[in-house]
């Protein structure tokens, strides 16, 4: 199984743009066979907290119909980065379409002192299965937090899909973390990051891949959008930068 993480440059707050975009690295993800492509935190949106009241959606938008249609016809699943609306709030979501499946929402269950203002948290985790292999998303802040990635493992999830919005500090903690928890658990993990300016830091890219021993499998670089496809069967990951 190929699981594809896409390294983007979201515009502000421009939702149909980042939705024309999404479909760009859909298709190379598809054409270099993955069968799942995960994007970085907020990718529909960017990583705006101030923004995300006004722009908050939910799962059947129908901005995101081509997104079923896709999973649907050329049998991929996508899991794209929303502010969703719940209980008079919003939260930081996935959204992920499966072929001929409902869609699905994860909230991130973890936030960050600084998303307080603006998000309240999830309030249960979601896992997807394909090809035997059972998977656990992760938003970023959560990803760090050891509590999620244990109990990820604990529902036996061995491939943890890390989506994330990460400066030059958030990816420095990530690169020590996430081989640790990869290694302890025995579990494949990918990090889908962005670039490019988000709220008030720079996102700084690197969207990674760590094999199941903690072995870091493949990273894209700082600066460039592109895709970084892990083969489960074999270990390996392809870099393309676009």
């Amino acid at each position: 199984m190929k699981i594809c993480a896409a390294q983007t440059r979201p515009l502000k707050g421009d939702i149909e743009s980042n939705i024309a975009r999404h479909k760009t690295f859909i298709d190379l993800a598809v054409a270099n066979g993955a069968g799942i492509i995960i994007f970085p935190e907020l990718s529909i949106t960017g990583y705006e907290p101030e923004l995300a009241k006004d722009l908050a959606t939910d799962a059947s938008d129908r901005r995101f119909d081509d997104f079923q249609q896709i999973s649907n016809a050329k049998q991929v699943t996508i899991g794209i980065g929303a502010p969703t609306k719940h209980n008079g709030g919003v939260r930081i979501s996935m959204i992920i379409f499966q072929p001929q499946q409902a869609r699905l929402t994860y909230s991130k269950q973890y936030l960050h002192e600084d998303e307080l203002p603006y998000f309240i948290k999830g309030d249960q985790q979601v896992f997807l299965s394909a090809n035997d292999h059972k998977m656990a998303p992760a938003i970023c802040y959560e990803s760090l937090v050891p509590a999620h990635a244990a109990y990820a493992n604990g529902c036996g999830a061995k491939i943890y899909l890390a989506s994330v919005a990460k400066s030059a500090g958030g990816v420095e903690k990530a690169y020590k973390h996430y081989p640790r928890i990869a290694g302890e658990y025995s579990m494949t993990v990918l990090m889908a990051n962005c670039v490019g300016p988000c709220d008030n830091f720079e996102s700084v890219g690197k969207t990674s891949a760590w094999n199941n021993k903690g072995m870091l499998a493949g990273q894209l670089n700082d600066t460039n959008e592109g895709i970084l496809v892990f083969d489960t069967d074999t270990g390996k990951a392809t870099e393309l930068l676009l």
